[in-house]
């Protein structure tokens, strides 16, 4: 293994040191390249001296994006720590679960999120942490080995169980690098960040790669479809990202038609297909639109559709980035042929070493041989080399860009006592893309409402299910499987 010495915010805290790095809606502040590596600086000393956590450590973060959040994260790739950003908006039991696979040495939350966490002595007020750091301008950066973890970004699994993806320091370069030729990224580059700070969206897409390249990042802490409107055309951005219900959201508001955001070079959508009109709403104020593909243990950046071939390569996810490999192996285990489909298999210097504690999950993950990332997803190859997603082999669906897994639901519904078998499926939804559809099985009368409790308690809001169809028998496949499609007619 190669030692890996990144330290990118020390980098341009000495080529431009004053020059602005962030800058936050909620309190106005501003901090420059030079002020976040000292910021940065100030927590690995703390960290390492009063805390006693160093290089491997587990640091659990329960917080929304702020300047010292993203200072935490310089911090963690000068000392080789590791950030668990998790998910606020899951139930207790789901942190829980969490919290005791990662096995935190400290849990840094924000005073609205204490209740998701249990008592103990590792608990720290992320205020209170920031306060007691000195800043300093002597860097700390100690070496690291490339592939040693820099996140663990925890995703929900096909089995109902959360997977630890370690997320590495060659992954976050190889990622910022396959961006950065792909949208033409640049020290003058300017966007707003609106995702969400606990899965890989959120860091990867394109708050990292643009503080690998110095640019400038408004960071807000929700998503405000007037406000983001408005900032993306006063700031002069020239690229953002989010997913169709967000873009939808703006097109939506009163303010659009007039709202001058010809300043942005594109928008990037992930997480679902965007609509067509959609694309075409845009397209009316000079805005192009890039759709791609990622995915948590694989870059994520792995595709995108140029945005001059929206409209003429309808649905599809465009073209491998540059430093991506790709194969699309049929039901033979070949090499499919053009518009044959086949599962999506990856390489590259972006892919995942394995799972947190999971090492069963990480083998099953990848090819015999351990040279390809297995998606799970089936996909088709045009004549022109452009890729378009068939079908999950893994039942996922996407509920506004939130990715929701069927069999983390039926665990959550098997603990009713009154449900005796159950399926979910994703189904059509106008404002979220998807939603949830449960069929159940009931061995006794139960109070839908008691259902929809049960679920609120055990799972995050987005993941429970919209609508709710109950069956005497869920059909099945000759193997004894529950067989989905047939659910289709319901």
């Amino acid at each position: 293994m190669k030692v890996w010495q990144q330290d990118w915010i020390s980098r341009w805290a000495l080529y431009s040191p004053d020059k602005t790095a962030l800058e936050e809606h909620e309190s106005g502040q501003t901090c420059t390249y030079r002020q976040l590596n000292q910021m940065a600086n100030g927590f690995v000393n703390l960290l390492n001296q009063k805390y006693h956590i160093h290089k491997g450590d587990r640091i659990v973060v329960l917080a929304e994006y702020s300047i010292p959040l993203i200072a935490l994260f310089s911090a963690i790739q000068k000392s080789g720590i590791i950030m668990v950003p998790l998910n606020y908006r899951l139930s207790v039991n789901e942190v829980a679960e969490i919290m005791a696979d990662a096995d935190p040495s400290l849990i840094l939350y924000e005073n609205h999120f204490q209740h998701l966490i249990p008592e103990n002595d590792k608990n720290l007020e992320f205020s209170t942490f920031t306060s007691q750091a000195t800043w300093s301008d002597v860097d700390v950066t100690q070496p690291v080995n490339e592939d040693d973890s820099l996140f663990i970004i925890y995703t929900s699994g096909t089995t109902g169980k959360p997977k630890g993806v370690r997320y590495t320091h060659k992954m976050a370069f190889w990622n910022s690098v396959n961006t950065s030729i792909s949208l033409k990224l640049t020290s003058e580059s300017r966007t707003i960040n609106v995702m969400p700070p606990f899965h890989t969206g959120g860091w990867n897409v394109l708050l990292l790669p643009f503080l690998h390249h110095g640019a400038y990042t408004y960071v807000c802490r929700k998503f405000e479809p007037e406000i983001v409107l408005e900032k993306l055309s006063s700031l002069r951005c020239t690229i953002f990202m989010g997913v169709p219900t967000m873009l939808s959201m703006m097109a939506m508001e009163n303010s659009f038609e007039k709202t001058d955001i010809s300043c942005l070079d594109y928008m990037i959508v992930g997480g679902e297909s965007m609509p067509i009109p959609l694309i075409r709403k845009y397209a009316e104020k000079g805005v192009a639109i890039r759709q791609g593909y990622g995915m948590t243990e694989v870059g994520p950046n792995l595709t995108s559709l140029h945005q001059d071939d929206a409209i003429r390569k309808i649905g599809s996810i465009g073209r491998p980035n540059f430093y991506v490999r790709h194969r699309i192996v049929n039901e033979e285990g070949k090499d499919a042929d053009v518009n044959q489909s086949g599962e999506l298999w990856l390489q590259g210097p972006m892919v995942t070493p394995g799972y947190w504690h999971n090492e069963e999950a990480g083998k099953n993950a990848f090819s015999e041989d351990g040279l390809w990332f297995k998606t799970g997803d089936i996909v088709r190859e045009d004549e022109d080399k452009y890729l378009y997603i068939v079908d999950r082999l893994k039942n996922m669906f996407i509920s506004g860009g939130e990715n929701v897994y069927p069999a983390e639901i039926e665990r959550v519904l098997r603990q009713i006592p009154e449900v005796k078998d159950c399926a979910v499926t994703g189904v059509k939804d106008d404002k979220w893309g998807e939603v949830g559809k449960a069929f159940l099985v009931l061995n006794a009368p139960v109070a839908e409402e008691k259902i929809k409790s049960f679920c609120l308690e055990n799972l995050a809001k987005f993941k429970i299910p919209k609508h709710f169809v109950y069956l005497e028998s869920l059909p099945r496949t000759d193997s004894g499987k529950i067989d989905k499609k047939a659910l289709k007619i319901y």
